[in-house]
């Protein structure tokens, strides 16, 4: 059997925990904490560790889902949580450009942590004032060759086209190391 360890990252409540309750097949493993610090007050709970989640897709294939923190005082699990990822998603809340920098920030830290494949997941595209992913891709200085997917972290199937799009693109990798 294949496991196939991908990260999910991105700012202060972007929508990682919810990304990964919404496709997990087990309960999601949640190292949460109330949040204590005013600022920070837009949501009761923040990760304080880590997510865990798991997909089986096929008798030969089984996805281990990792989320990450997003703030950066937690940012000494980030690296942590990277040893061994085949590839990571980083979640952007399409609502709120003032997470688009540390986005941006988020994602350079992981690339030097391993050069993997990723995507990005524009998330909250059901909301009325949600950036689109083309216009999310040149607010964060994307290449044209990684993928900018719509999301929206509660839905089940959205989700899974994310994920999915990363799939392949590991599996792609993989099959060129093996020539």
């Amino acid at each position: 059997m294949q496991i196939v360890k991908m990260v999910v990252t991105g700012p202060f409540a972007a929508g990682k925990t919810q990304f990964i309750r919404s496709i997990s097949e087990i309960d999601v493993v949640a190292t949460e904490a109330k949040i204590s610090r005013p600022e920070e007050r837009i949501k009761e709970e923040t990760t304080v560790a880590m997510d865990f989640g798991r997909i089986t897709v096929d008798d030969d294939l089984v996805l281990y889902l990792f989320g990450t923190p997003g703030q950066r005082r937690f940012e000494f699990m980030w690296e942590i949580l990277s040893e061994g990822m085949l590839g990571f998603v980083v979640v952007v809340d399409s609502t709120r450009p003032e997470t688009f920098r540390e986005a941006r920030l988020i994602l350079d830290t992981f690339r030097t942590y391993a050069p993997t494949p990723y995507v990005v997941a524009a998330n909250k595209q059901d909301m009325e004032d949600a950036w689109s992913p083309e216009d999310l891709r040149i607010a964060l200085r994307i290449d044209p060759t990684v993928k900018v997917l719509p999301c929206v972290a509660t839905d089940k199937e959205s989700v899974k086209n994310v994920l999915l799009e990363l799939l392949y693109s590991i599996l792609e990798t993989m099959d060129g190391e093996g020539e």
